[in-house]
């Protein structure tokens, strides 16, 4: 089994519902996205995935998220937009465009701040 990662960066801010504390107050943070596939076997160039593939789809996805409210992303989908919502939003939009009977996305992390991350994974 192969891994590979690739990372985007984007820029958002939001507040989460419900929650007692300043995070309940519209915040931004400069988002870090790092995106995990594994690749069973390689092409015969020894490829498992090109590096592109994955950083263009990342991009389509993170751009739809960068300069924006999260707040109006994820409140028709019923949920706060916390680094854990985030990564599993990521991860569910990015398997359905890398996804094929050889690679797989297995995890995407989200750092909102330096230290500070979550992972959806399978």
């Amino acid at each position: 089994m192969y891994e590979i990662s690739s990372e985007a960066h984007f820029s958002a801010a939001h507040h989460l519902r419900n929650y007692i504390g300043p995070c309940e107050n519209v915040h931004g943070h400069n988002w870090i996205v790092r995106a995990v596939i594994c690749c069973q076997t390689l092409n015969e160039l020894g490829i498992g995935i090109d590096f592109r593939t994955i950083k263009n789809a990342l991009a389509d996805i993170v751009r739809t998220l960068d300069h924006a409210d999260l707040n109006v992303v994820f409140d028709p989908l019923n949920q706060n937009p916390s680094s854990e919502n985030i990564a599993a939003y990521i991860f569910k939009n990015l398997e359905q465009r890398i996804n094929t009977d050889v690679c797989k996305v297995t995890r995407v992390e989200v750092s909102e701040t330096p230290g500070n991350s979550a992972a959806y994974f399978v």
